[in-house]
Order: structure tokens, then sequence, then C-alpha cells
């Protein structure tokens, strides 16, 4: 049988409650609904607006004009020309500029010779337009592919390296004290500890360095291109087109959203360990 202890247990309150969980840690929560109606809303204010008269068709297209640009690209297949190369250039331009960053800032964050000598040169490159350089990029390397890729690897490495570096400073230093207390080698310090330390950094760079790229991408592609969404918008403009320039300004859109997107995933498995 049960002993009894003598202790009796307070009854709860009649208006007890349960105390809700408070360390979420201000994690946000996802609302897939709400961008769908965001954009909805957009679209029909817009569409509203151009059949009532507000919004003229001079300053701004009505929904139709850039629908009939989106069917007459598929329909001719130009479409595909215009994004593929586009894709190519934006993928191997700011695919080479952020790998040379990621290496080049974590040299300077790793090493006070390199940092010593290399980071003063990054902070005065850093603000110049990189557009300002494509005259002499086509002089390097030509009017084709090369100098509109060198364009975005240049413009998408300074943000990369300062976002890099920055991350590795940011690391905090109990945690590489207590690796090198455990007896944890150089390398292991880096992979295990310096790495994931810096990699929100990292991926932040990256989304700015992306941004960067789409707008050297298109800036490059105005400037002796025949093909691309800069070419096309280009043209649009010149013909005073409307439709197929805003169009073009909506493919952009998408491919920025796509590649924010693909950020957002490697955000998601890299940075797990967060909880």
């Amino acid at each position: 049988m049960p002993r009894d202890t003598g202790r009796l247990s307070a009854p709860a309150p009649q208006d007890a409650r349960p105390v809700p969980f408070r360390g979420g840690g201000f994690r946000h929560r996802p609302h897939p609904w709400l961008p769908p109606i965001v954009f909805a809303a957009l679209l029909a204010l817009w569409a509203t607006g151009s059949a009532s008269g507000i919004i003229s068709p001079v300053a701004l297209p009505a929904p139709a004009d850039v629908y009939a640009a989106f069917r007459d690209l598929v329909v001719t297949g130009m479409l595909w020309t215009h994004l593929s190369v586009s894709l190519y250039r934006l993928g191997v331009g700011w695919a080479l500029g952020a790998a040379l960053g990621v290496a080049a800032g974590l040299t300077i964050g790793l090493f006070s010779l390199v940092r010593a000598g290399l980071l003063p040169l990054v902070s005065a490159l850093f603000p110049v337009p990189k557009i300002a350089l494509l005259p002499l990029f086509i002089i390097w390397f030509g009017i084709g592919e090369g100098s509109k890729i060198a364009t975005i690897v240049f413009g998408t490495f300074f943000p990369t390296v300062i976002s890099t570096y920055s991350g590795v400073d940011g690391v905090d230093r109990n945690l590489i004290r207590m690796g090198q207390s455990f007896g944890l080698t150089w390398s292991s310090i880096v992979r295990k500890i310096i790495l994931p330390g810096a990699m929100p950094a990292i991926l932040s760079g990256f989304r700015i360095s992306i941004s960067i790229a789409i707008v050297l991408l298109v800036a490059a592609e105005m400037i002796g291109a025949q093909y691309g969404i800069g070419a096309y918008i280009l043209m649009a403009g010149s013909l005073f087109a409307l439709g197929q320039l805003i169009a073009g300004v909506i493919i952009l859109s998408v491919i920025g959203l796509g590649a924010s997107w693909l950020i957002g995933r490697a955000e998601r498995k890299l940075l797990d360990w967060r909880g």
C-alpha cells in the first residue's frame, strides 16, 4: 500500500490556464497563403486602374498587354532563347565570383598577413561602379561572352569577400579557444567551428551578390548583345513597346525569386544546427 506522506496537494484554481512556450527564439512561422494573396491583390489593383483609366497606358501597360507579350515570347520560342543565354551568363559569372569571393574572404579572415595586404585593396575597389569597367573588359576579353561574364564575376566578388571575412570575424572566439583547449587541429577548427559560424553571413552575402549579378547582367546585355533579357528589354524600350518591357522586367523578377528560393533552401540545409 502506498504510504501517506502527509502532504496535501493544493487544488488547481478554477481559472488556471497552461503557460505557453516562450522559448521560440523569434522563429518565423511560414505563411504560404499570404504571398499569392498579396500578388493577386496587386494584380487586381493594376487591372482595375488600367481598365478605369486611372493608370495611363503611356505610363504602365495593362496586364492584358503584358500577357500578350509573354504569349508572343512563348509562341515564337524567343523566351527560351533569351532566358537560356541570360541564365548561362548569370550562373557562370555568379558561381565564379562567389567561389573566388568565399576563398578570398576566408583567407583574409584567417591570415593576418593576407588581411593587411588585401583588405585595403578590396575596400578601395568595392565602391567602384562595376558597369563603368565594362568598356575595359570589352577591350580585354572582347565583345562576346567573356566581357559580360567578367563584369558579373567582378561585381559579385567584392560583396562576397566582405560578407565572408565579416562572418569569420563574427565567430565567437570562446568557441575557437575551446576547440584549441581540446586539442583540435587548425583545419578541424576551421571546418567545424569557423565555417559553420560564418555560414549565415556568407549566405546573406550570396543574396546580395546574386541581386548585384542580375543588375550587372542586364547592363552588360544592353551593350553589344543580340540575345538575353537585357537585350530584349533594350529593344522593347527603343520601340516603346511597354508590354514587352514590363514582361522582361517580370522575367528578371522571377529569376531573382528563383535564386532567392535556392539560397533559402541552402540556408535551411546548412543552418539546421541553429534549431
